[in-house]
């Protein structure tokens, strides 16, 4: 992991510092909202529909142990109403984060006034907020594996580092058109779905087995979804810091500042084609001839960045636990017939490019149980409890050399597991809460919190979500569906990402009242997906009571015309839309049907 330097440590702090100042100006009604906005927008901290959200940062999702346990503390301490601050209606609601698609984690019911504290407890943590919102350079993300993956070309870990040090607080790129936001893989299988991002960089080698980057720009979701184009087939890596450069000066010349919703990138590659490319090409060309070398990597630079991101001196030895009766710590008979172990393995733990050791996924798809004391409405996928984070920190402790991992796709995942180990983590996450092996599955839901906490939603995503896990509860039945991706929006801002869904499902307003609008076929461009492309409507929106029926529908559709061992989406691309369409049409109430038809 990336360890920071004193200038580091103190950048963060005097930020900080900088907020609590604007903050107490604010509060004081000397600084007015119009001006403290953008300033508290760059900390991270929005104003949703009910109370302040704040986003976390986390770096190409890489967590450390006693960071982990900070946002604990934050959950626990902060993010929890005790007053009637928000209104009598919400006493008792939040003590918990939320895992985002963009390795982030947020928070919704942090009060203004306690911001100051908990940006001075991030930065203790090395932590902050910064450029998590606003128009500028987000957060960096990458494959959760980087650096591990056996399929890896290269790293892509210190590259990610260098941008990210490049783009925080970029004087040029403070105030885009719109937020912009990079992701990095460096393995031959994309799991950062980079060609859904503004720009997305393939670490790549060409045929003299030199290391360059190939160039994705313009990709997106929202209300136009759009696929990035490639615009470098091959970049030496020295140089991507100024090609970067260029991409995003381009855009912050030419990109729409009349129109939100035509403000993003993807419109201006879409609309300007082959000509923004030639602008882009003339412009890194330029920086090349006249300070290229400001920005040009180095070799040293990169050594130097790069030796944060060697494997920990310890992982072959990690925790090697004696976990077995009588301490021994080779597997015993009961250990290999324990189904619920070996399902674990099979679904929850991958290959390790150093062949003593595992990734393994903590799943954070589940919804907690409200009887046990805790109140409020039901949590989201990616939803997190302190106790529950606190549980993570000493498993990573004890199991992955102190390190865990924010995942695209809302998971915890462990990166230095020794093979040894696997039975007592498993027993350690098991008692956590986080051993649920639907990792992959139908309830594997990506989703965004929806309506329920955002002020920009059409409808809720929780209920929707949490209809469909209390449906496929089995563990039979899911295993035997088998590996399939669904993603749910509350908007068209596709937070959620149901444009990339196997199955999507998109919140809808329909005159005040919730529906939702059904996708299929959506690819983030994983291997199992296959190339990146946003799914198709099935027809008209549903309303929220028959969504759960619809997905039922659709993946009965899938089994009965599947063929031995195929995916769903592999039996959606063999069978067509027709067939899933009718079955997800059937579905419907008879009353909305005749609605429908008399229409």
């Amino acid at each position: 992991m990336y360890q920071y330097t004193d200038f580091d440590k103190n950048f963060v702090k005097l930020r900080a510092a900088q907020y609590r100042d604007q903050l107490e100006r604010h509060l004081a009604g000397q600084l007015p909202d119009d001006e403290f906005r953008p300033l508290r927008l760059q900390n991270g901290w929005y104003v949703q529909r009910h109370a302040p959200m704040l986003r976390v940062a986390v770096p190409y999702g890489e967590l450390s142990s006693p960071q982990v346990r900070v946002l604990a503390k934050i959950a626990r301490e902060f993010d929890n109403v005790t007053t009637d601050e928000f209104g009598a209606q919400f006493k008792g609601r939040g003590g918990y984060g939320h895992f985002t698609t963009r390795q982030n984690i947020q928070y919704n019911w942090i009060p203004l006034a306690r911001s100051a504290d908990v940006m001075d407890l991030l930065a203790s943590v090395n932590m902050h907020g910064i450029q998590t919102s606003g128009n500028c350079i987000r957060n960096i993300t990458s494959d959760a594996l980087a650096g591990i993956a056996p399929d890896e070309i290269v790293d892509p870990r210190p590259f990610c580092e260098i941008l990210r040090q490049w783009s925080t607080l970029h004087p040029e790129f403070a105030f885009l058109p719109r937020k912009f936001k990079f992701a990095v893989t460096g393995a031959h299988e994309d799991r950062a779905a980079t060609a859904w991002h503004d720009v997305g960089l393939h670490v790549v080698k060409n045929e003299a087995g030199q290391v360059g980057f190939k160039v994705f720009v313009g990709g997106g979701m929202g209300r136009t979804p759009v696929i990035g184009t490639a615009v470098r087939e091959f970049l030496p890596w020295q140089e991507i810091l100024n090609y970067c450069e260029a991409v995003i000066r381009v855009y912050n010349r030419y990109g729409r500042r009349d129109n939100i919703y035509k403000a993003r990138i993807k419109i201006l590659v879409k609309s300007e084609g082959q000509k923004y490319i030639d602008d882009v090409e003339a412009e890194y060309a330029q920086i090349l001839a006249n300070d290229g070398a400001k920005h040009t990597i180095t070799q040293a630079e990169f050594e130097r960045v790069a030796a944060f991101f060697a494997e920990p001196a310890a992982a072959n030895n990690w925790g090697r636990v004696q976990v077995a009766a009588g301490g021994d710590s080779s597997p015993a008979p009961s250990w290999l017939a324990d189904a619920a172990y070996q399902r674990w393995l099979k679904q929850n733990v991958r290959a390790h490019k150093n062949p003593a050791l595992r990734a393994v996924t903590l799943s954070m798809k589940h919804f907690i149980n409200r009887s046990a004391g805790i109140t409020g409405e039901g949590y989201a996928p990616g939803d997190v409890l302190p106790q529950q984070l606190d549980a993570v920190a000493d498993i990573a402790d004890k199991f992955s050399c102190g390190e865990v991992r924010v995942m695209h796709d809302q998971n915890l995942m462990l990166p230095w597991v020794h093979a040894e180990n696997l039975y007592g983590l498993w027993l350690a996450a098991k008692d956590a809460g986080l051993a649920r092996t639907n990792v992959g599955l139908l309830t594997d839901m990506i989703a965004c919190p929806g309506g329920d906490y955002c002020a920009l939603a059409n409808a809720r995503s929780i209920p929707i979500a949490e209809g469909i896990m209390e449906r496929y509860e089995d563990l039979d039945e899911l295993h035997d569906i088998g590996d399939i991706d669904l993603h749910i929006s509350g908007c068209i801002n596709s937070c959620g990402h149901h444009h990339s869904g196997h199955i999507g499902i998109l919140g809808v307003d329909k005159d005040g009242k919730e529906w939702y609008q059904v996708t299929l076929g959506g690819s983030d461009g994983s291997t199992m997906s296959g190339a990146p492309v946003a799914g198709k409507a099935v027809g008209p929106s549903f309303s929220a009571e028959e969504v759960t029926g619809v997905i039922e529908a659709v993946i009965e559709n899938y089994r009965e015309q599947r063929i031995p061992s195929e995916l769903f989406i592999d039996t959606f691309k063999r069978v067509g839309m027709e067939t899933f369409k009718a079955a997800a049409n059937a579905a419907r109430h008879p009353a909305k049907e005749e609605a429908l038809v008399t229409a």
